[in-house]
Parts: C-alpha cells; sequence; structure tokens
C-alpha cells in the first residue's frame, strides 16, 4: 500500500501542460499495481491523439523508477472528451465532438486540410466522420479515392457512410448518378441537406466529426454554422497580409452563433525547392500567425505548398498515406494533434465551469 501512495504522489507531479493541472487530479491514473521491485500503472488521456502523450509517459517511468522500481509499465489508453450540447445530443447522440473546418474564402485549400487532419486523427486510433459540407464542389470523394455508392443500413432506415482509411465518409458527390452535375440549391435546401447527412447517416459511436464547409461568410455558410450544432471551428487561411480580411469575416460568422474557434492553419505557407533546398515564401509569409495573434486565437500551424500534396489530392491517397515519412506528413500530425488538445481543453472547460442555480 505504501508503494502504491508512493507511486499515485509521484504522479502528482507530472502535469498536462494544456489543462493545466496534475494528471491524478484530472483522473488520467485509471490503475497502480505494485508486485515488489516491478510497478505497473495505466494512464487515460483525453485523447489517443494527445501532442505530449509520450512526454507523459517518459515522465513517468523516470519518477517511479526513482522510487526504487526496477521494472515500470505505462499503458498509455484514450478516452476522447465529450462536448456536452444538447442539439448535438439530439441529433448525433453518439457523436463525441463536431468540428467545423471553414475558409472566409475558396481556393486556400480547405478541404485539402479538413481531408488530411481528418486521416491523421484516424491514423493515431481515434473514430473519426467527415461531412462534405461544401454541396457545390464536392471534393472530398476524389481526394479520399472513393468512388462507391452509399449503401443502407439491413433495416433500410439510414445510410451506411464509405469508409476510407479509417475515416467514416458522406457526400453529396457519392449520391450523384452524374458527378459533373451542378447543384443550383438556395440556402436553405443546402443547409436541410446537410442536417439529413447528420441525421439519417448511420455513423456509429464517433470521437470527432469533422465539416468541410463551403468556403466564404454569406448566407449558406452562416445558415450552416447555425443549424449544425459545433464543438469548434478551424479557420484555413493563406500567407498573404491581405488574408487578414477573410480571417476577420470568418472569425466574425463563428462568433455570431457562438461557436469557439479552435484554431487557425495557414496553408501553401512555403515552398521549398526540391533540387537546392532553398526556401521560397511563393504567398509571403506569417499572414495565419498574425492573424492569430491579432485575434487572440490559437496558430495551429503552417502546411507548405508541395508538389506530394497536390499528387496526393488527385491520387486519392492523402498525404499522412501516401507519404508518412516526410516532412509535409508530420506536420500535418503535428497540426491534427495540436487540434485535439484544443478540443479537449474546449471540453475541460465547459465541464469546469459552475452551474449557476436560479432560485424563484
Amino acid at each position: 500500500m505504501r508503494n502504491t501512495e508512493e507511486i499515485i504522489n509521484a504522479l502528482r507531479e507530472i502535469y498536462d501542460p494544456d489543462l493545466h493541472k496534475d494528471i491524478v487530479s484530472l483522473g488520467f491514473v485509471k490503475d497502480v499495481k505494485v508486485d515488489s521491485k516491478k510497478a505497473y500503472i495505466k494512464i487515460e488521456l483525453t485523447t489517443p491523439a494527445c501532442p505530449v502523450r509520450d512526454k507523459i509517459k517518459d515522465e513517468a517511468i523516470e519518477k517511479i523508477k526513482k522510487l526504487g522500481f526496477d521494472e515500470v509499465q505505462v499503458e498509455m489508453t484514450a478516452q476522447v472528451s465529450k462536448h456536452i450540447n444538447q442539439q448535438k445530443d439530439l441529433l448525433l447522440p453518439n457523436v463525441k465532438n463536431t468540428i467545423a473546418i471553414a475558409s472566409g474564402k475558396g481556393g486556400v485549400g480547405k478541404s485539402t486540410v479538413a481531408v488530411n487532419i481528418a486521416v491523421s486523427l484516424a491514423l493515431d486510433g481515434a473514430e473519426v466522420g467527415l461531412i462534405d459540407a461544401d454541396v457545390y464542389g464536392p471534393n472530398v470523394p476524389i481526394m479520399l479515392g472513393a468512388n462507391e455508392k452509399p449503401t443502407l443500413t439491413p433495416d433500410g432506415k439510414k445510410i451506411e457512410p464509405v469508409e476510407k482509411y479509417g475515416v467514416k465518409l458522406i457526400s453529396i458527390g457519392l449520391l450523384l448518378d452524374d458527378p459533373d452535375t451542378a447543384l443550383i440549391w438556395r440556402g436553405p435546401i443546402a443547409s436541410g441537406a446537410i442536417k439529413q447527412f447528420m441525421t439519417d447517416v448511420e455513423w456509429g459511436e464517433l470521437d470527432y466529426l469533422i465539416f468541410d464547409l463551403p468556403p466564404g461568410t454569406g448566407d449558406i455558410q452562416l445558415t450552416l454554422v447555425q443549424t449544425i450544432p459545433l464543438t469548434g471551428a478551424v479557420i484555413v487561411t493563406t500567407p498573404q497580409d491581405v488574408a487578414l480580411a477573410d480571417v476577420r469575416k470568418a472569425i466574425k460568422m463563428f462568433q455570431k452563433v457562438n461557436v469557439p474557434i479552435l484554431g487557425i492553419i495557414e496553408n501553401m505557407s512555403y515552398f521549398i525547392c526540391p533540387h537546392c533546398g532553398q526556401r521560397d515564401d511563393i504567398f509571403d509569409h506569417g499572414g495565419g500567425k498574425k492573424a492569430s495573434e491579432k485575434f487572440n486565437v490559437p496558430f495551429l500551424g503552417e502546411i507548405p505548398i508541395n508538389t506530394r500534396i497536390r499528387i496526393s489530392g488527385d491520387s486519392g491517397k492523402p498525404v499522412p498515406v501516401a507519404y508518412p515519412d516526410t516532412e509535409e506528413a508530420k506536420i500535418i500530425k503535428e497540426i491534427s494533434r495540436k487540434l485535439a488538445a484544443r478540443i479537449s481543453i474546449v471540453n475541460f472547460k465547459q465541464q469546469a465551469m459552475p452551474k449557476i442555480e436560479i432560485k424563484l
């Protein structure tokens, strides 16, 4: 018993850098067993994509060995935290978190970012779904190499999403007989279709459901974000200073409907010449970072402009799958883990808020 208490006290010295509390107080330590000079500890984090997972494990082993144990086994597991939202729980009772990937304007690579983040989270062990909410330009099936038609569940009441690389997908592009058909829908019809993607698709248990929104901040986008119960939103931008104006519009749109901004991602950030290794800031550099500082929202990272990223999108094999050992795959993985950490922080703050009782 004494050794068990010593281990728990030692683990109190390990802090989660995002939640700013020790892992014991946070309830991460789920089991401690001692057998002579051997110790077994089970630590459960709030996401399998935790960016400090290995750091916490190494710290735990180091601190427990200092207590005199010869062998220390630390099992790292994860239980993704859930965003509590009455509207979300009504529409998507088995989905823990809903994330919008948005942009102030088109042409910034928003769908590319959404696809690669979804796949990266799935590769880390999370259960991930992806809704292609850009009904006017449904490019996600192409980027995931998905061309099969969704089927119905055995009872015929719901649609089974198509699954690629561990990501469950639904898109209007998968339902059209002619992929070149142009949809001419007004905002309410478009938002109604997205709502059906939530309610009429058998998503099962999901940690993260990602929405690839249409670009811009017009009436259709506003209608969609009012319809979709979101944990938070990610803004994708490009490096130019002029992009600040578009980021401002996107942020204000989400603020109008009380959706937290989880972070900003700068896409097409820079180019590294494959022949000489020289860096070229084709579209300038630093717009995303400046925007995050100006609007006081987290900066999740920079994705370079790269031939491999373009090829992966055209071939239907996302970067983490097609080029897992490259620098761009490493960058995407780091960004997706930062995003997962941000979601955990938002959920932790929500659950930590005191409940106010109103007495009449």
